[in-house]
């Protein structure tokens, strides 16, 4: 038996989803990839990339007959490459976001540039939507259309005539709605053919045709400009300044002929986009029907909470919401992972008996750990809450109400988005100030948005708050709680007049303008919250867990050794006073534990930098906390379980009984007053502890400067309000 087989070619077919913002992008990249998919960054910059596998039958077509069987040529894509690019509104592009859409697919030589595109609309916006995919369109790039939210066709009384609008727009059409999962078997089908046949879906003739002054310039620079059309050319020649792929020669070439012949890039811009416009609005109106008797939903909820009024005051309410649900619902989770994590502990001890191993496991790696990963289940519900708001439509219309209160402390309506954001990881926030284009606005967001608590806080919030509030509650409403809302609330409006200061020390003569579109009010598509939510997490596990581990391990040697000859000394002492104050093995083992950490090197490093913080209320102890924390600051946390359970045998994991149990030896009061612990708590939420949160900045501003200044700034400030803190309440 014989058979005649092609393979498919080696390389991994990428295949990349474009689309305005609000399309539904997204969704369907969930609903195509699953839990396949990888976080990354783009190639040399900090916006966050998603790509993931899509699987995709294998096309058979039988080629003729071989000893009477049937010979198959087997041409199919077992598995493609999906990039989920940013959200871009054209080619001439307003936001760093959509650079790197120009920058990727005017690059053929890139990795990243996509053997197909799909392109997703949203169907009820399909006549503001058409606008980029007719410019993708001329990039002679194999295209399919995908008409999103198809479920909302009969809801809004649409009629689409898709086979017209396929044959006007010459590309493939697919209806599908990423909520319901309806369309996905066919857009697969057609991408699958997309991928083996591509010149069956190049344009027969583009949309546009460059105008007189432009073919010029072309004419020109086609023989120096590595292009594969006119459109290709024309917008390597509007943007060759800042594109990388361009080499520096070129650049001068293209400056230089752009002069010659009197072209003008922003009249050129609008001058195309008007022609497009004019080219596949009646290509809309000829397709798509509106109802005559629709009555929108959005409109009516938006009259309400976007009013001037009720708008903020709901904004508010929901926030308070947020935070509380955050501090209540969370209780028996984290009871359940402190239950496990002690057992392990107990279990490890058991098994392993006394020994170096059995305490690095147990009191290093177990406690640093456990005392961290109980919070897993506040940060679930966070990112939970976050996404929820995503995906309904709110955060959109939360940065257009407040664009004008943000516009007088020096920010932008999308700001709004970053400082949310910030409530979940600063440095996503960050890279999602590149929607901002005015250079003044983006840099005051980078520089504040650390300031608002990020997740990275929740653990040390949690622990510090039993010390300072009462645990009361009236209704539903818990002190405490509300101490933990109190807490995010001075975080933004720390941003919102730390925003203020740096706009009338920083001087820019550029205007800034608002352009957003608020999404439709949606019911949420539950399985993007659970990736999101899932995601986010097992990031924040991942790479929170890899700092807390290198830390927990070397802080139990800090903390385990000392200079030679200063354990020796320490057990020599509590020997002596256990036989002089006559104290039993409960009290000789705390007492040995507590001279042995004082003697060991973290204990050195401790005192070296008490005097420095002895006006905040802060011991020795406190100060390796601080030290440790300035690499991420829910080590915190997994300090202080290391700390406080090195030598100590029983419930090593209760962190909050054993610091509670602390005496100041100067003043004979607990250690954890409500004073050190306001103190501590508004230390933490000023201060700039995240070496990651620095890189991130420093790459986003390009140079050090300005992560300097953040740094210090925040530092100052951390530093002063806690002194001020201690001082009154004290």
């Amino acid at each position: 038996m014989h058979s005649n087989q092609v393979t498919a070619p080696a390389r991994t077919a990428v295949v990349g989803l474009v689309g305005n913002p609000n399309s539904g992008k997204s969704s369907l990249f969930n609903l195509l990839t699953g839990l396949r998919q990888r976080i990354g960054n783009f190639p040399g910059v900090t916006v966050e990339k998603k790509s993931g596998k899509l699987k995709l039958a294998e096309i058979r077509t039988p080629v003729g007959t071989m000893d009477g069987e049937i010979a198959e040529d087997v041409r199919g894509v077992r598995e493609v490459e999906i990039i989920d690019f940013p959200g871009a509104y054209s080619c001439y592009p307003t936001s760093l976001d959509e650079r790197l859409v120009v920058q990727e697919l005017t690059n053929p030589a890139g990795d990243l540039y996509p053997d197909a595109i799909v392109y997703v609309a949203d169907v009820t916006k399909l006549d503001k939507h058409l606008l980029l995919f007719t410019q993708l369109r001329d990039l002679d790039l194999p295209m399919v259309l995908v008409l999103n939210m198809a479920d909302l066709i009969e809801e809004t009384g649409l009629k689409v005539d898709v086979e017209r609008l396929s044959s006007r727009l010459r590309v493939p059409v697919v209806p599908v709605s990423a909520r319901q999962g309806t369309g996905v078997d066919e857009l697969k089908e057609v991408i699958a053919d997309l991928l083996r046949n591509p010149e069956a879906y190049r344009p027969e003739e583009p949309f546009y045709e460059p105008g007189t002054r432009a073919r010029d310039v072309l004419s020109e620079l086609r023989r120096v400009l590595p292009a594969r059309n006119n459109y290709h050319a024309l917008l390597l020649a509007h943007h060759a300044s800042w594109l990388k792929h361009i080499p520096e020669k070129t650049r001068h070439l293209v400056q230089e002929s752009r002069v010659k012949h009197g072209f003008h890039s922003l009249r050129a811009q609008v001058e195309e986009t008007m022609e497009r416009y004019d080219t596949f609005e009646p290509i809309v109106r000829d397709t798509v029907r509106r109802g005559t008797n629709q009555s929108s939903l959005t409109d009516k909820v938006d009259n309400v909470l976007t009013h001037q009024i009720f708008g903020p005051l709901i904004f508010v309410v929901i926030m308070v919401f947020l935070f509380q649900a955050l501090f209540a619902w969370s209780a028996w989770p984290m009871d359940g992972i402190e239950w496990i994590f002690e057992s392990l502990g107990t279990g490890v001890r058991a098994i392993l008996g006394p020994g170096w191993l059995t305490d690095l496991l147990v009191d290093g790696v177990i406690a640093g750990l456990g005392g961290v990963l109980v919070f897993i289940p506040q940060i679930a519900i966070l990112f939970f809450f976050i996404a929820l708001l995503e995906e309904v439509g709110y955060l959109a219309r939360a940065a257009y109400m407040f664009d004008s209160i943000m516009q007088r402390f020096g920010l932008n309506g999308r700001s709004v988005v970053a400082l949310i954001s910030g409530h979940a990881c600063a440095i996503p926030a960050i890279m999602s100030t590149r929607t901002i284009a005015n250079w003044k606005e983006r840099l005051l967001t980078i520089l504040v948005t650390p300031l608002t608590s990020c997740s990275a806080r929740i653990p040390v919030y949690v622990i510090l708050i039993s010390f300072a509030v009462p645990d009361v509650s009236w209704g539903p409403f818990g002190a405490q709680g509300l101490a933990f809302t109190g807490l995010y609330f001075l975080g933004i409006t720390a941003a919102m007049l730390s925003a203020l200061a740096f706009k009338l020390v920083l001087k820019s003569p550029e205007r800034s303008f608002l352009m957003l579109e608020l999404p439709e009010y949606r019911s949420p598509v539950w399985r993007n919250v659970g990736v999101t939510v899932w995601q986010k997490v097992k990031t924040f596990i991942v790479e929170a867990g890899k700092i807390i581990l290198l830390i927990s391990v070397v802080l139990w040697g800090l903390s385990t050794y000392g200079p030679p000859g200063a354990m020796d000394a320490a057990r020599t002492q509590v020997q002596s006073q256990v036989e002089t104050q006559g104290l039993d093995d409960d009290q000789a083992a705390d007492l040995l534990a507590s001279e042995q950490l004082e003697a060991s090197f973290a204990g050195h490093i401790g005192k070296a930098i008490e005097p420095a913080i002895r006006p905040l209320g802060y011991d020795w102890k406190i100060g390796i906390a601080l030290f440790s924390s300035f690499a991420a600051r829910e080590v915190f946390v997994g300090t202080m379980a290391i700390i406080y359970s090195i030598g100590s045998t029983d419930d090593e994991l209760r962190i909050q009984d054993r610091m509670a149990e602390e005496i100041n030896p100067r003043t004979g009061e607990p250690v954890y007053n409500q004073a050190t612990a306001w103190s501590l708590l508004v230390f933490y939420v000023f201060a700039m502890m995240c070496m990651a949160t620095t890189a991130v900045t420093k790459r986003e501003t390009g140079g050090w400067k300005w992560p300097i200044i953040q740094f210090t700034f925040m530092t100052v400030l951390a530093y002063v309000s806690a002194m001020v803190v201690y001082q009154v309440l004290s």
